[in-house]
């Protein structure tokens, strides 16, 4: 059984938002085994700049980087990243499948990650050009991973 972790910067603090992850998370124990990992995140100071900016981001990305479980495939979620149809995305989970039986999901905090992150990981995906709350993200996220099994297995899912 595929075995997916999520390491993502900040806690989830919309009740809606944590029902939505614990349904999507319910759904997928179905598939794979799913672990998310949640890392404190950083105080934006109200009077900040690039300098300070760039500090957090490192202090962060420091932290995923200490928590990436070994031997895993990684894709960070980044504007940078390439963008799949829920096809493609499926098709993509499929390929990882086959060369490796762990795949770790990171989602940085509201300032994004360093590009320590980016040279670290196998391949950066992105949902949209648009910029989302990092919190919403992890929804989509786990919904896309739940729409890929469902592809994946030929089982009917709204469209």
């Amino acid at each position: 059984m595929l075995h997916i972790n999520i390491l993502c910067i900040g806690k989830i603090k919309e009740q809606y938002l944590r029902e939505a992850i614990n349904e999507y998370s319910k759904r997928l124990s179905k598939y794979c085994t799913l672990n998310i990992i949640e890392l404190p995140d950083k105080k934006i100071p109200d009077k900040s700049n690039s300098s300070i900016e760039n500090q957090i981001k490192n202090i962060e990305s420091q932290n995923i980087i200490s928590h990436i479980p070994k031997d895993s495939y990684l894709v960070c979620l980044d504007l940078k990243g390439k963008q799949y149809s829920s096809e493609e995305f499926a098709n993509k989970i499929s390929e990882i499948q086959f060369i490796n039986s762990s795949i770790t999901f990171i989602i940085g905090g509201s300032l994004g990650f360093n590009d320590e992150i980016r040279k670290i990981c196998n391949e950066s995906i992105c949902f949209s050009k648009m910029t989302f709350p990092h919190q919403l993200i992890r929804v989509f996220l786990l919904e896309q991973i739940y729409r890929t099994f469902k592809i994946n297995n030929n089982e009917t899912y709204h469209k």
